[in-house]
């Protein structure tokens, strides 16, 4: 028989019971949407952290503390409480040729109320160079100066979405700002930015001079008494200037620190490559797991079609005995009933790509307070998740096949 007949011979077998097929699809038609949409998930986070790296540019350090007897990661979560780095590291750096910005900046969340308005936001104590280094542009105002900074002035640079929260669409420009009970003047409001990592708004911000922010709202120390820096970014003159740049502020700090040559970096110098290296190795990892998660849908869907298609042999029973002796072969019979166990498995898979791409646009509308998910359904996704629905239809079908091709004609005739 050719392919055509066995392929018609199981369409027609299928549509013969239509509950009992549709309920067997049912668990491919979840498995496959599941996987889809949890993979499109992860991708679309992974899209959007290197989205936001590729806008701050490559020719971006970023120069932290870290806490040297702490392992790996562990030693620059735990580095803020070594507050290691200092304005005068900043400023040190600031004189390395190849380095054109540099932004020593401290961070902290604060509630800030204008009038009867208030919300929380992220603020930052920095330096004129924030503005370059992080890709900000002044939309109204102006941004504050190395006179702001020499004379701590309590003025404040809002974010768009801060300035909307307190203001609405007032101009806030001259206008007061309470942050920690202390009274701020806004000089300026940012561009909009957008998100960034993980749902924060790069909106919610709100700017002051890092020498207020240290001297007014949040005091920290280094072990020598300066005041301590949380992080230093360092704007280079070209991305080709990276390894250079990274061994020269290494070089510089270590000798700044008087770090011996046996003793680790209280400090670390990453480039925004290798953080984006680090954050899609993260990424990949939880795409992975969230398919995973999806797959036991798939596996619980195979042997869904196992047992019905074991059901369905000893039904067909008689069927088979009948097809056996009137000359159908044992691969016949085989090919027969692993094609209606592919073919479940076919429409199973493209019944959930298609509630996989329904789900996947419904999560890319949904607004969480600015932040959206971009789930994003690539062709590699589908082609793997449909290549697996039909190996698995394949696979599940396998056992009840061989077992209805070795039935003995005579022996299936008798059967009920």
């Amino acid at each position: 028989m050719k392919i055509f007949d066995f392929l018609g011979m199981a369409i027609r077998s299928l549509l013969a019971n239509k509950l009992r097929s549709a309920l067997t699809m049912l668990g491919m038609i979840i498995g496959v949407g599941a996987v889809i949409v949890l993979m499109s998930v992860g991708a679309g986070l992974q899209n959007m952290i290197t989205s936001t790296f590729e806008e701050l540019g490559t020719n971006l350090l970023n120069v932290q503390p870290t806490n040297p007897d702490a392992p790996g990661i562990f030693g620059t979560l735990y580095g803020a409480s070594q507050a290691s780095l200092t304005m005068n590291d900043a400023e040190a750096m600031s004189r390395i040729r190849s380095v054109t910005v540099v932004a020593p900046t401290n961070e902290n969340f604060v509630k800030l109320i204008a009038g009867n308005e208030d919300t929380t936001s992220v603020i930052h104590g920095s330096t004129p160079g924030y503005q370059q280094a992080f890709g900000y542009t002044i939309a109204s105002g102006q941004f504050f100066t190395e006179r702001h900074i020499a004379r701590k002035d309590t003025v404040v640079v809002l974010g768009s979405k801060v300035a909307e929260d307190l203001f609405g669409s007032n101009d806030p420009i001259g206008q007061k700002v309470k942050i920690k009970d202390k009274w701020f003047t806004v000089i300026g409001v940012l561009e909009p930015k957008g998100v960034g990592f993980f749902g924060f708004s790069l909106d919610e911000v709100a700017v002051t001079p890092i020498t207020t922010y240290q001297a007014r709202l949040f005091s920290q120390k280094t072990p020598s008494g300066e005041d301590a820096v949380q992080s230093i970014a360092v704007q280079l003159a070209s991305a080709g200037v990276i390894d250079e740049a990274k061994e020269d502020i290494e070089n510089l700090l270590r000798k700044r620190h008087r770090i011996a040559e046996d003793k680790d970096d209280d400090f670390s110098v990453v480039s925004m490559e290798q953080m984006l290296g680090e954050f899609e190795t993260i990424t990949l990892a939880l795409t992975v797991f969230l398919g995973l998660i999806g797959a036991i849908s798939l596996l619980v869907g195979s042997i869904g079609i196992m047992n019905i298609m074991l059901v369905s042999v000893t039904e067909r029973t008689r069927e088979i005995g009948l097809r056996k002796a009137i000359g159908a072969k044992r691969r016949d019979i085989l090919m027969q009933f692993l094609l209606e166990a592919a073919m479940l498995s076919l429409v199973g898979g493209a019944i959930g790509l298609t509630f996989a791409w329904v789900t996947a646009w419904g999560i890319s509308q949904i607004d969480l307070g600015g932040f959206t998910i971009s789930a994003v359904v690539s062709p590699f996704i589908v082609i793997v998740a449909i290549s697996v629905s039909v190996f698995i239809g394949l696979a599940s079908g396998i056992y009840p096949a061989m077992r209805a091709a070795r039935l003995n004609p005579i022996e299936a005739l008798r059967y009920g």
